[in-house]
């Protein structure tokens, strides 16, 4: 998702290249003024065979990485403040940080992606952490070196294994990315009380299936990469979560006619004419795949429950840009908060989601005009990228609020932060709540809260009837 600002574990614009969302591709076929753009993925460039599923390796190597305390904070502490936001230019500077110890080891091979050899990496994990690791597929032992494959990121005390630094325009169409911008939006975004079932579309390498294991008691994971889901399989093992089940299949499709207290998507959402990258391209006409999200959340969720999903819109008409999303959530059944984050004109769109193509300006050139032909056969003017969050609950009326949300609110350095997380938090585990407040009412304390700290440079709140 959305505007150049570097990435939280590996920079880049936008989640890409070196913060690629982890997100599902949909198989549909393209529709109308969709089509394949000028500058399809490069056929040479091959799939990747890795990761293999193995849990039980999984299961040893997230022990052995424990062991060593492979947690964010230790690896923050060791690397420095642009320990997860650099990428792979950074990383001369970054291994000279780390110490001659067990964990620095770790780092230097799992952290920064650099080959090590055998001894210091068994010195680190142990002979049986580091015959996990090459069970997984995420490591290979070649000539007395043991070679990453892939990256192990902590996030908070989870482990998030995934794909290595991007290769820009050389990555395979398959390829799961680490945790990124968005991914912090969408677990920033998400209520986290207890729940009974949650669902999690498009898993990608599945760190929102991971988060949800936390607190529910059986977690969905979808999506129709095969990579990605032997990612979250190997993720979920890691991480010692017996309760998440991966499942086969395009969106919602793999949960059948289940009900979710909790819902979440962080999917290829881009409007684009490509379908050069599962992580981004959507492949379906404009916004058709965000708009069947959120009219599939708002479907699948319980009387009670919460989704959250980060999405894109067009507009035919820059001074109404959210006429798409109103249309899609009308006679929804439940409570809607509408944040768009970032806009923009289609040429900016497209140049800010193919920045990797500026070192070639003949490229780039001809990609910027696939994409902007493309929209002006839409008819579009302007690109919302943002979030919705959903609150199923009876009732006949149902509010639908819009906000703004300037992307320097969302920093976890903002001040506020912390304040609107523990509000959200609290109301959704029924813990004690500002007067007045009921137990399943999450609308008026955000409305609440957002009035008196988040940038509201256009507002609209609505009321709608149920019929």
């Amino acid at each position: 998702m959305a505007a150049p600002h570097g990435g939280d574990v590996g920079g880049g614009r936008r989640d890409d290249p070196q913060g690629r969302d982890q997100n599902q591709h949909c198989d549909e076929p393209l529709q109308g003024a969709q089509r394949v753009a000028a500058i399809p993925h490069d056929p040479r460039v091959p799939e990747s065979p890795f990761p293999i599923a193995d849990r039980a390796a999984a299961r040893k190597l997230g022990a052995a990485l424990r062991a060593i305390a492979y947690v964010e904070d230790d690896v923050a502490d060791l690397l420095g403040e642009d320990g997860y936001r650099g990428g792979p230019a950074g990383v001369p500077v970054q291994e000279r940080r780390l110490p001659q110890t067990r964990l620095g080891a770790a780092i230097r091979l799992l952290f920064l992606q650099l080959a090590a050899p055998q001894r210091d990496a068994e010195r680190a994990l142990g002979a049986a952490g580091l015959a996990a690791l090459e069970a997984t597929g995420l490591a290979e032992v070649r000539g007395g070196d043991v070679v990453p494959r892939g990256r192990i990121v902590p996030v908070g005390k989870l482990l998030l294994a995934s794909d290595g630094f991007s290769q820009d325009t050389d990555d395979p169409p398959d390829y799961v990315a680490t945790y990124t911008p968005t991914s912090r939006l969408c677990d920033f975004l998400t209520p986290r009380r207890r729940v009974e079932r949650a669902l999690d579309v498009g898993t990608g390498g599945g760190i929102h299936a991971l988060l949800a294991a936390r607190h529910a008691r059986r977690v969905v994971a979808t999506d129709v990469n095969p990579r990605a889901l032997a990612f979250a399989e190997v993720n979920a093992a890691m991480n010692g979560f017996a309760n998440v089940d991966c499942r086969s299949g395009s969106l919602f499709e793999p949960a059948g006619d289940e009900r979710f207290d909790l819902i979440t998507c962080n999917a290829p959402f881009v409007v684009s004419p490509e379908r050069r990258w599962a992580y981004r391209d959507a492949g379906f006409h404009a916004d058709g795949l965000s708009e069947r999200v959120v009219r599939g959340a708002a479907e699948r969720l319980a009387e009670g429950g919460f989704a959250t999903v980060l999405v894109s819109w067009v507009a035919e008409d820059e001074e109404d840009p959210n006429e798409h999303v109103l249309d899609w959530v009308a006679g929804s059944g439940c409570d809607v908060w509408v944040l768009p984050v970032f806009g923009s004109k289609p040429l900016d769109h497209a140049a800010s989601w193919n920045a990797h193509f500026g070192g070639d300006p003949r490229t780039f050139g001809a990609v910027l005009d696939e994409w902007t032909r493309y929209f002006a056969e839409l008819g579009t003017s302007w690109v919302s990228e943002g979030a919705i969050l959903l609150h199923r609950r009876p009732g006949a009326k149902y509010t639908v609020r819009i906000d703004e949300v300037d992307e320097e609110e969302l920093d976890p350095a903002d001040r506020h932060r912390a304040e609107r997380v523990a509000v959200i938090r609290a109301v959704q585990r029924d813990e004690p709540r500002p007067a007045g407040v009921g137990p399943t009412s999450l609308l008026p304390v955000l409305e609440r809260h957002l009035q008196r700290d988040l940038d509201r440079r256009g507002a609209a709140v609505g009321v709608e009837d149920a019929g």
